[in-house]
């Protein structure tokens, strides 16, 4: 036998099959619920899964401002951030992000589980975050995953 009858199959851009899934995030719990996000916006779920190609799927998360936290995390967890500035130190608890903007939580969260490259920023443009239960994606006909 001269040939292999085997082959590793490398995905490009033209070869990736990239569909649209829909996530309802009311009730559920922020880490484990971004965790599989950031999963499925990765392409980790699919067997033609390249580490150096946009190969996931497109994910619209809604009612994103009814994610819960265990514990008690909602008033006692910080957020830390830096305006630029000396002295520029800001923190905040979920509850006050949620009550400024309702998507920040999931975004920030699915944001971190990404890679810290241009395929990471690339991948976190595949991510629609809506705070209601409406959405202007049903021409691409999502289908619906529960977690």
């Amino acid at each position: 036998m001269d040939t292999l009858s085997y082959k590793t199959i490398s995905a490009n851009k033209a070869t990736t099959d990239k569909g649209w899934i829909i996530v309802d995030a009311e009730n559920q719990v922020v880490g484990r619920l971004t965790s599989e996000i950031a999963k499925i916006l990765r392409g980790k779920h699919k067997p033609s899964f390249t580490p150096h190609v946009d190969c996931g799927d497109n994910v619209i998360v809604i009612n994103a401002d009814k994610v819960r936290f265990t514990g008690k995390k909602l008033t006692d967890k910080v957020y830390t951030r830096h305006t630029g500035y000396p002295g520029g130190q800001r923190f905040a608890t979920p509850k006050e992000v949620l009550a400024k903007n309702p998507r920040g939580i999931v975004e920030s969260a699915v944001k971190g589980m990404l890679p810290k490259n241009r395929l990471g920023r690339k991948l976190f443009t595949n991510l629609y975050v809506y705070a209601g239960s409406e959405h202007p994606h049903t021409a691409q006909q999502p289908k619906e995953i529960k977690f």
